[in-house]
């Protein structure tokens, strides 16, 4: 049988080779374009971190690549003067447009230096028995800061600097933290780099996850310090080892430099030892902790930046960090375990100061008032003051447990698990770390010094708004279990701020449907998912609206499925004074009462009409209700052609929404100047890379004001266009297919499929060409494939015959539109993709090779299966998500062994590869284990990659690499007529493993020298 599969291989190939050639001609001889070669991977740009100055003169963002150094480029949009930098990233425009404040990266020369010594050392622990000494050292900060005067371009750069710190409301000092943490949490900006548009462009078909449950429904009640302030690692410890229960160790590190600079004058104030810090909002003070090595240097600081004078807020031996301010600069909350910190147990207490006081008072601690016994401050929850600055909300939560005694033995490594446990012992072990830092959520009132504990053990979840009354709170504790074969749910309550009281509100909630406080205070909104409509609930009276059953549409999501409830479309959200909500059906805006009274449609039918998706826009991140006084933008797109736009509505008049700007390209985020009528936006097309455009609300000018990737005109590219087909019920269905740019009707091209759920909407998203888990479709239209991305629709408990439905009829018309070789057809996909493929191999013959990535093949074994990264099991799937069963196996066998294709691995005849990697966190290893063991079996051709230590889709670069090169190699053999690569040929021992060093094939062709006439311009 092999030797008959080799000589059917060998033929193949042959007869391949001469339209090889032809196609190669043809490729090289578009225009001197070329196709894509691995080497112009790592030097494609992405933009990042684009941001605009408040008066919207100004423009700045980042270009970064993988391989090669990226720069900061400012423009002025007026007069077009462009100033860059080498390696800036993560730009900060100060509020008067006249500095940018960025981070100099490393270059990628230094990066790929320091990964070197890493693996070095990484190898030389192993061999020491795995214990690497270099762990525990502190890691150096290897980027800089970079101060760009926007009057004149010159640059100023200060070493060593880990993270950049703006006041949000000044442009007199910035803070520059030579320590390794962010800075800024809501006075300061910075830290963590971004802007709020731009970013990288849209990846290749990619792998979504299934619809998993979150394994943590409300982060924002758990308490867990944010990330982005400039807090050393003192007070934070590595999770205890596995099996371990005993208490983390308190330390407390050293801090670092801050350097706080003058932009005007360049003076420099060096603050030394600095282990946190946060900048008021109008930047007239300055808080930050000091760790010391000398007890007595530690304490907790302010600094008034008008003339310098420092105030100590309090002093002694311990840890000072969460700084916040209130909104108007004139409070500030911090934490410390000063006062106990030479105890064994030394709890956190919250600090209190207003700029008139000398020192800060202490505000909550063990045995202030309210606070129950079995509690104390937490550490780990966020100090956060209300706008108003009347509240101040913190974390409790038990106290730390003791460390154990002296020669106490470890606890033993083993796991019970029990048919109570509310949630499986993988997800407990996943969910330790978050588990050891959950707090319960408490509010201080300030003007009477009262402290209210609001969340408990009983009911852990809670959410404040800015209702300074009443609060969300939510309890899961019953309904754990369901998790493992459902999803999350939830009891839902109002909870008095005063007074800590709750009211039950909803029972058995499924977390993540809507259900938000009104702006005012006085209605819930929330969507029932049993009944398919939107309620309000009055807060006076509990009185409950039905405020969609009479409007005659759906606002549920109509093309929705899996075996679960439908969602809703969403919400706009609340006008000004509670007086309606704006709500979504599948095209249209309807504006309702809180009574469920004068509900009327603001777009007029306008989107049904022209099955255009209108969708409200707000240009104001601090807009807490939709303005009824002024025209609403609405972002918009149509179904049938996925092109997208803008259009304009009055919310109080009755004419049809206006059309500003519809286009044939995929529109990004929309970022507007704060003080001007300026906007940015990227857009993109498959053949387009997302670069930047600017324009105004009237959107009658847009100008391009980008080009990150010009070499792009050298490489063939793609065109993308939507097809149509029928499914094998007749049902009416799209699809994306790529044709090269030089596309020969005439001629007969090689086909690649690629799949996974619904893709037509992504018909104009960018692919840049990168390495990765599944096909780059730009590298394949390029190098002379057609590709195929075919729509799926499901019926549930039959998720393999419907794949078989639909992607056979998708490829069978493309087939007849004349110009594909019905013999070169392959086809790829992960995930849920590899699935349908391993599928559709026991069905059809069709294709002459296909690639399967983390495929399940036994759904019974999969059911019972864990999906590691969260520690959940995974029925859940089956039962009401992506895998579409609708039942368990007890109640379903018959369903579960007709999709599951190891049932019928006999029938295979295509050449199968696939790449199922040793910890995958998702699809259970043995998965792919059992199917390619089978084909082993019957003698059938079947290749699988397994990178030990990746997860479900690859991380490491250079794996990726390494994948790429084979997926393609083993595609362009059966497909292109290319010659087999030896790994196919003869495998890959043991012994010899990872051998093969591609890196070469990936390193960037030096670029042509610059004149020094072309480089000035």
């Amino acid at each position: 049988m092999r030797q008959r599969l080799q000589r059917r291989s060998l033929l193949c190939g042959a007869a391949f080779v001469a339209v090889l050639s032809i196609l190669s001609v043809d490729i090289r001889g578009q225009a001197g374009k070329r196709p894509l070669t691995y080497d112009v991977y790592d030097a494609w740009k992405t933009i990042q971190g684009t941001t605009l100055s408040r008066d919207g003169v100004w423009l700045a963002y980042a270009t970064t690549a993988q391989g090669v150094d990226g720069e900061l480029i400012v423009r002025n949009l007026q007069s077009g003067q462009e100033y860059r930098h080498p390696r800036g990233i993560n730009p900060q425009i100060t509020s008067d447009a006249k500095f940018v404040v960025f981070t100099i990266a490393q270059s990628k020369a230094d990066e790929e230096r320091q990964r070197e010594q890493e693996r070095r050392a990484g190898a030389r622990g192993q061999a020491r028995g795995g214990e690497n000494q270099a762990d525990t050292a502190r890691t150096p900060v290897r980027t800089s800061a970079g101060i760009m005067s926007l009057a004149s371009g010159q640059v100023t750069t200060v070493e060593r600097v880990g993270s950049v710190s703006l006041p949000e409301e000044s442009s007199t000092w910035v803070a520059l933290y030579r320590g390794m943490g962010g800075a800024g949490r809501g006075g300061g900006r910075g830290g963590r780099g971004g802007g709020r548009a731009g970013g990288p462009p849209v990846p290749p078909p990619s792998t979504p996850a299934a619809n998993t449950p979150s394994t943590n429904p409300a982060p924002a009640a758990q308490g867990t310090t944010p990330a982005g302030r400039g807090a050393q690692a003192q007070g934070t410890e590595p999770e205890a080892r596995e099996g371990s229960t005993s208490p983390r160790t308190r330390r407390k590190e050293s801090g670092s430099d801050l350097i706080l600079r003058n932009l005007v004058s360049g003076q420099e104030i060096t603050v030394p030892l600095v282990s946190d810090f946060e900048w008021s909002r109008d930047g007239s003070w300055i808080a930050y902790g000091v760790s010391s090595p000398k007890a007595e240097e530690d304490g907790a600081f302010a600094r008034q930046m008008s003339d310098g004078s420092v105030r100590t807020l309090l002093k002694g031996k311990g840890n000072y960090k969460a700084f916040g301010f209130a909104e108007d600069g004139r409070q500030l909350a911090f934490l410390s375990d000063q006062a106990e910190y030479d105890k064994d147990v030394a709890p956190y207490r919250v600090y209190y100061w207003k700029s008139s006081d000398a020192a800060a008072s202490e505000l909550v601690a063990t045995a202030t008032r309210g606070m129950p016994s079995n509690m104390v401050v937490s550490d780990q929850g966020t100090l956060s003051f209300s706008k108003d600055g009347h509240r101040l909300y913190l974390g409790t939560a038990p106290p730390p447990a003791p460390p154990a005694p002296e020669g106490a033995p470890e606890p033993r490594g083993v796991d019970l698990w029990h048919w109570k446990d509310p949630l499986l012992q993988p997800m407990q072990r996943v969910r330790a770390q978050q588990e050891r830092n959950r707090s319960y959520r408490a509010v201080v009132h300030l003007a009477e010094k009262r402290f209210v504990q609001l969340a408990t053990p009983e009911m852990p979840t809670l959410t404040p708004g800015d209702d300074p009354l009443r609060a969300l709170g939510t309890d899961d504790l019953p309904y754990r279990q369901e998790v493992s074969w459902d999803t999350n749910y939830g009891d839902i309550y109002l909870v008095d701020q005063k007074s800590g009281e709750r009211k039950r509100i909803n029972e058995h909630f499924r977390s993540g449907a809507p259900m938000t406080l009104s702006p005012g205070g006085r209605f819930l909104l929330y969507f029932d998912e049993s009944q398919n409509d939107w309620f309000s609930y009055r807060i006076a009276d509990g009185a409950r609206v039905n405020l969609t059953e009479k409007l005659g549409l759906n606002f549920w999501r109509e093309d929705h499925d899996t075996p679960n409830l439908p969602p809703a479309y969403g919400t706009a959200g609340w006008t000004a004074d509670d007086r309606s909500v704006l709500l979504y059906d599948k095209y249209d805006i309807w504006e309702v009462r809180p009574d469920g009274s004068n509900a009327r449609m603001v777009t007029s039918g306008e989107g049904r009409k022209q099955e255009i998706v209108f969708r409200y826009r707000s240009l104001d991140p601090d807009q807490r209700a939709i303005p009824v006084d002024k025209p609403l933008l609405l972002s918009a797109n149509e179904d049938r052609t996925e092109d997208s736009g803008f259009y304009r509505v009055n919310l109080t008049g009755t004419a049809a929404p206006e059309k500003l700007l519809m286009l044939p390209k995929a529109v990004g985020q929309l970022t507007k100047a704060k003080n001007a009528d300026r906007l940015v936006v990227a857009l993109s097309r498959f053949d387009e890379f997302p670069d930047l455009w600017v324009t105004d609300t009237s959107f009658r000018d847009v100008k391009k004001v980008s080009d990150a990737n010009p070499q792009q005109s050298q490489y063939i590219w793609g065109k993308a266009e939507l097809t149509k087909y029928r499914n094998a019920d007749g049902k009416e269905l799209r699809a994306i297919l790529v044709k090269p740019e030089n596309f020969d009707p005439a001629k007969k091209y090689p086909l690649m499929v690629y799949i996974y759920e619904e893709l037509s909407e992504g018909l104009h998203s960018y692919r840049a060409p990168a390495p990765g888990t599944s096909i780059n479709v730009t590298r394949y239209v390029s190098n002379g494939y057609v590709v195929l991305m075919p729509d799926i629709a499901y019926d549930a408990g039959y998720p393999g015959e419907s794949a078989e439905k639909c992607v056979i009829p998708a490829v069978n018309t493309v087939v007849s539109m004349g110009f594909i070789d019905p013999k070169r057809i392959g086809i790829q996909g992960h995930s849920w993709g590899g699935y349908q493929i391993t599928h559709l191999v026991t069905r059809t013959n069709m294709f002459a090779a296909v690639q399967a990535g983390a495929s399940v093949s036994d759904m019974i074994s999969a059911y019972g299966g864990i999906r590691w990264g969260t520690g959940m099991s995974r029925a859940f799937q089956y039962e009401k998500t992506q895998s579409r069963i609708g039942a368990p196996p007890w109640d379903e066998p018959l369903k579960f062994i007709e999709n599951s294709p190891i049932f019928w691995v006999e029938k295979v005849k295509t050449p199968y590869l696939s790449i199922h990697n040793d910890e995958d966190d998702a699809v259970p290893w043995y998965q792919g284990i059992e199917f390619f063991s089978a084909l082993r079996r019957l003698g059938k051709e079947a290749y699988m990659f397994v990178y030990n230590g990746e997860p479900h889709g690859l991380r490491n670069r250079d794996n990726m690499k390494h994948w790429t090169v084979h997926q393609d190699e083993f595609f362009d053999y059966y497909l292109l007529g290319k010659p087999k690569p030896e790994w196919m040929e003869k495998g890959v021992p043991f012994l010899d493993k990872g051998k093969r060093d591609v890196s070469d094939m990936f390193k960037p062709k030096a670029a042509p020298r610059q004149t020094t006439e072309s480089a000035a311009k």
